[in-house]
Order: structure tokens, then sequence, then C-alpha cells
């Protein structure tokens, strides 16, 4: 799913939302998206009309670029299923007992997430997974 290819991964997301709401039979994958879709009703208009599809959504004008935000969730899913890191099975569970919600589960993990690309962006690196296994690890001290 994650490519170099902005438009050609946003447009996994309309087209995804769009085979859901003709209830059209979905491939695995686009289960997954819509599965993330249903739980973000505040980008269901967004993803209605591909107009945006070439949007730029700047954290400088307070925008959350939902494309990259609901991309964490599937990669935070994959992660869980895969179990790696090794440790976010648990960091996943014991934070959802914590709050009582998976979602909200989720968006702390993505703190941690955002944080390890957004370093890696910037060192012009491979992503740190021990720091990110830190981080993750932090949240339930």
């Amino acid at each position: 799913m994650f490519g170099n290819n902005r438009n050609e991964m946003r447009q996994m997301f309309y087209t995804a939302w769009k085979n859901f709401n003709s209830k059209a039979l979905l491939q695995p994958l686009e289960q997954v998206i819509v599965t993330v879709i249903q739980q973000h009703p505040e980008y269901h208009a967004l993803l209605a009309d591909e107009a945006s599809i070439d949007k730029d959504f700047t954290h400088e004008m307070g925008q959350t670029n939902p494309f990259l935000h609901m991309s964490m969730h599937i990669a935070i899913h994959e992660q869980l299923s895969t179990q790696r890191p090794a440790v976010i099975q648990n960091v996943y569970q014991s934070l959802k007992e914590k709050h009582g919600d998976a979602h909200k589960a989720e968006h702390e993990i993505m703190e941690c997430l955002g944080q390890m690309i957004w370093q890696a962006q910037r060192e012009q690196a491979a992503p740190n997974e021990q720091h990110y296994i830190d981080c993750i690890q932090g949240l339930l001290l």
C-alpha cells in the first residue's frame, strides 16, 4: 500500500470507500482501509469527492493530513498483525484496557510512530525501531 506516489496511495482510499458504498466486493486491503475510514466520519465527505486528491495538508495551516492519519492507523494494524515490533501487542492491549477504547490506544501509539517517522526524515536515515519501542513502552508508565 505504501509507495512513493502520493496520488496513487490516496486513490486507494477513494476506491475502497467508493466500493464499500456501492456494496462492491472488497479486496482484503480495501476492507482494512474501509475499517479505518469508518472510524473517521470526519473524513467521509472528503472521500466522497476526489477533488482533494492533490491537496496539500499542512501542519503550519493547522491541518491534519487525513490520508497520513489513516495510513498510520493501517501501519499500526499491520504491526499488530505481524507482531513487529514484538512489544506492540502488549502495549496495545494495555492501552486498550487503560482507555477502554482501541481507537484511542492507536492514537497514542500513533504519536510515537509519527515521532519516529519525523526523526528519520529529519536525519535522512532509516527509522529507529528502538526509539519507537522505547516511546511506546513509555506510554505505559
